[in-house]
């Protein structure tokens, strides 16, 4: 996909994990670190993790950030592990984000990730990106094409708000959907976002 869409998505989920004021947060899935590379620097962040389950983007992402292997860092750190297992150490964040990494989930490990995330973890805000499968066509790909080999589906908008609603209202949020990319009239952004709330 193209780079300028990947820049703008990092750039308008960081503005926004930024602007909710929270001062703590989880990069569930980070690869090799590019928006905790955005986050870090800003003295708003008391404290990041990022959690990724391949070895070498862990490893890659530790070295961008500057983060002694094993010593984790005191306020930053990247951990080995899946956001769909419970992480007791993990609960109680303002904010987590899932940039691009739900599609690489198979369907029926979902219903574990929502648990781990929405009910073990429970941050106060959830922002969820993945690729809006109604645009691939707009990107010159065949119908039932996937944009990169590992992931283990593509929802349209409908699809992706169905399971965005499921889930805050089984587990006490509120969810809000926008588009990142230029959206096109009849099938929206290339990339489509989730902005989950847990009430009060």
């Amino acid at each position: 996909m193209p780079t300028e869409l990947h820049e703008e998505r990092l750039a308008t989920v960081a503005a926004e994990v930024r602007a909710s004021g929270a001062r703590t947060l989880l990069d569930l899935g980070c690869g090799t670190g590019e928006l905790l590379m955005r986050l870090a620097p800003d003295p708003q962040f008391t404290r990041i993790i990022g959690l990724e389950i391949d070895a070498a983007a862990r490893e890659e992402a530790r070295n961008a950030l500057g983060l002694g292997f094993p010593t984790p860092g005191a306020r930053v750190e990247v951990r080995s592990g899946s956001y769909a297992e419970s992480h007791p150490g993990l609960s109680g964040f303002d904010a987590a984000v899932l940039l691009e990494t739900i599609e690489h989930v198979e369907p029926d490990r979902l219903s574990r990730v929502e648990r781990a995330l929405f009910v073990q973890m429970r941050p106060r805000e959830v922002w969820v990106t993945t690729p809006n499968q109604e645009y691939n066509v707009l990107h010159g790909m065949r119908p039932g094409e996937r944009r990169h080999p590992g992931h283990r589906f593509e929802w349209d908008r409908a699809k992706f708000q169905t399971w965005a609603e499921g889930v805050a209202a089984r587990n006490g949020y509120t969810v809000a959907f926008s588009g990142i990319g230029p959206p096109d009239p009849l099938r929206g952004s290339s990339t489509q976002s989730a902005r989950f709330k847990r009430k009060s």
